[in-house]
């Protein structure tokens, strides 16, 4: 889960860098948050086999070090 945090911060470093389009801040956050937790849930709820649940543990862990971006990004732009 450590890992997945750490791919986490350096994806929204990249998204940040890469993105220049306005998007409203709560779809932002319903797409950082939503879409791996929900893929990481369900991996975790249906897998067979443990490196499945594994994987789903490592995608789960990238949304928090995803927003922990955002909110540093917020902070320091003053918004």
């Amino acid at each position: 889960m450590l890992v997945g945090s750490a791919v986490g911060l350096i994806l929204g470093i990249a998204a940040t860098l890469l993105v220049h389009a306005s998007i409203r801040p709560d779809v932002v956050i319903a797409l950082v948050v939503g879409i791996p937790s929900a893929i990481g849930m369900l991996l975790i709820l249906f897998s067979g086999r443990r490196f499945v649940t594994t994987l789903g543990a490592f995608i789960l862990a990238i949304a928090p070090g995803w927003f922990g971006v955002l909110v540093v990004i917020q902070v320091v732009y003053g918004a």
